[in-house]
């Protein structure tokens, strides 16, 4: 299962390059082998134990598909944003290459470290892909650059050590790689921006978000640190949670978030959601679906208390969320991806705050939230946080993010690229749900060395091409300028690399899927 897997991300590298061949592609086909070779190292590490931090079980190291994610992302924004003319972007789609290129070669060398006996052929092999990568690297970047990514680099490392330590085994290697990294870059880029602010000056869509995400972070390590002294679970705790973190929001968030925007957040905020009619359909639309959301909740728990025998949700019956956020994101990509957007971010907040009153059982909902969760447990949350709603989230959202607007200046890009924004709706959304459901349920023939079958996938990659077919019914601004071979070699590769992956699928697949439509 881990060679077909290497196999798949092997062609989709090749596939990206075969379109957009440039000095960072010999970085990345050189990154990708010694990804390949170290990945067996951090397997055997995790195998003995012998990793420094715990990590997720039941899972290989992910270290190859992860290690790719971040510099192909870099390479097909630099192209987009050179073949739109934006030279500040093209420059910003090297950095962010160069930066994943780092990141994951900084990951590799710390597995060839501690592996006893040195692997002298890996060491080899990970001393000519260092090689390559830094000599490319010194011709293609700025100074200015270079210290950029070796800030992002020092964040990454002192990150690494203080999340793998209070949160063990929420994470494999690679996808430690991915959502630390990501926040490393997120959190560089904030104070980068912070400390060079120009009225007027980025879109504040854009400011938000980066101050969203490096807000719950610094709000988690701090209650952290300081529930490592206390009991969380007393209502003096819990007081004091609610207290700090209205002060930390008021006193720290709210203030950022103004010098970034040069106006008050709430009062933009507010004009912002309520700014035109089709942005309040869409609220109340969203709200109907919260709350059914709620509504499945409370009553399979309702349903769990009157069969003792049940203790855990099927499959079908989680897959129930992925047909709530397709249904909750398709019309907001349709009429309004800003406020999509913004509403993203908000929820991506709101979960991983609820997740902290969850943890630290903070009161009077912790110990509820709690009980009513632990029903949609998987294999995959075998650390003290449930992640995989907030993969989810972060999975559908992450293509809404990163599509790079500035170099799409009628709002959507050229062929394949139209579908960019759908790539989280099109991968988790449609193809992993559809694969789940009817490979548990009808599927017989099983791909070798997994669980999951032939006619789960086969049934996946059917259902995104009438996906596809669909979206350009409804929406206008997609023209796929007779892409479909593209389309369809992108959606069966991501289909497959869902049957053999490990990793957190709905992390993952969007991001495989956006950088081929991408390039």
């Amino acid at each position: 299962a881990v060679l077909v897997e290497s196999l798949l991300v092997f062609i989709i590298v090749l596939s990206v390059h075969a379109v957009v061949w440039d000095r960072f592609s010999w970085c990345t086909v050189a990154l990708a082998v010694q990804a390949f070779y170290v990945q067996f190292k951090w397997d055997r590490l995790l195998q003995l134990g012998g990793a420094v931090f715990q990590f997720r079980g039941a899972a290989n190291s992910g270290l190859l598909p992860a290690s790719m994610v971040i510099p192909l992302l870099g390479v097909v924004m630099k192209e987009r944003c050179r073949a739109a003319g934006i030279v500040y972007f093209e420059r910003f789609g090297i950095v962010v290459a160069s930066t994943g290129m780092l990141l994951a070669l900084f990951l590799s060398i710390l597995a060839v470290g501690i592996a006893k006996p040195v692997p002298t052929n890996t060491c080899i092999v990970t001393g000519i892909a260092g090689s390559i990568i830094i000599y490319t690297m010194k011709h293609s970047l700025t100074v200015s650059e270079v210290i950029e990514v070796l800030e992002v680099l020092l964040i990454f490392v002192y990150l690494s050590m203080i999340l793998l330590y209070l949160l063990p085994r929420c994470f494999t290697p690679g996808e430690a790689l991915l959502v630390l990294g990501g926040v490393s870059f997120v959190l560089n880029q904030l104070i980068k921006r912070s400390l060079n602010v120009i009225e007027g000056r980025g879109d504040p869509i854009d400011f938000f978000l980066l101050v969203a995400v490096v807000g719950v972070v610094l709000l988690g390590l701090f209650f952290t640190v300081l529930f490592s002294f206390l009991d969380s679970g007393t209502w003096i705790s819990s007081m004091f949670f609610h207290m700090m973190t209205a002060v930390l929001g008021l006193g720290v968030i709210m203030p950022w978030l103004y010098r970034l925007i040069q106006r008050n957040p709430l009062f933009w905020l507010l004009q912002f959601l309520f700014q035109t009619q089709t942005r309040l359909y869409l609220l109340v639309y969203w709200t109907f679906l919260a709350a059914s959301a709620c509504g499945v909740v409370f009553y399979q728990n309702a349903k769990r208390s009157s069969e003792s025998k049940k203790h855990q949700a099927s499959t079908i019956t989680r897959k129930y969320f992925h047909f709530i956020v397709v249904a909750t994101y398709v019309p907001g990509l349709i009429y309004d991806r800003q406020l999509l957007y913004v509403a993203a971010v908000l929820c991506l907040a709101v979960f991983i705050f609820l997740e902290y009153v969850r943890y630290f059982r903070i009161k009077p909902f912790g110990q509820t939230l709690r009980h009513l969760l632990s029903l949609f447990l998987d294999e995959r949350d075998s650390g003290p946080l449930i992640l995989t709603h907030i993969y989810l989230l972060l999975g559908m959202s992450l293509p809404v993010w990163l599509f790079p607007r500035c170099c799409a200046p009628k709002g959507t890009l050229p062929g394949a690229g139209a579908l960019v924004p759908y790539s989280g709706v099109l991968a988790v959304g449609v193809g992993d749900t559809i694969a789940s459901v009817f490979g548990s349920t009808m599927g017989e023939i099983k791909w070798p060395g997994t669980k999951k079958t032939f006619e789960g996938t086969m049934t996946a990659i059917f259902a995104q091409i009438i996906a596809v077919a669909l979206i350009l019914i409804f929406d206008s601004s997609v023209n796929l300028n007779s892409s479909y071979a593209w389309i369809l070699a992108a959606v069966s590769l991501v289909s497959l690399l869902e049957a053999y992956t490990t990793q957190i699928d709905n992390l993952l697949l969007p991001l495989y899927l956006q950088i081929m439509l991408m390039a």
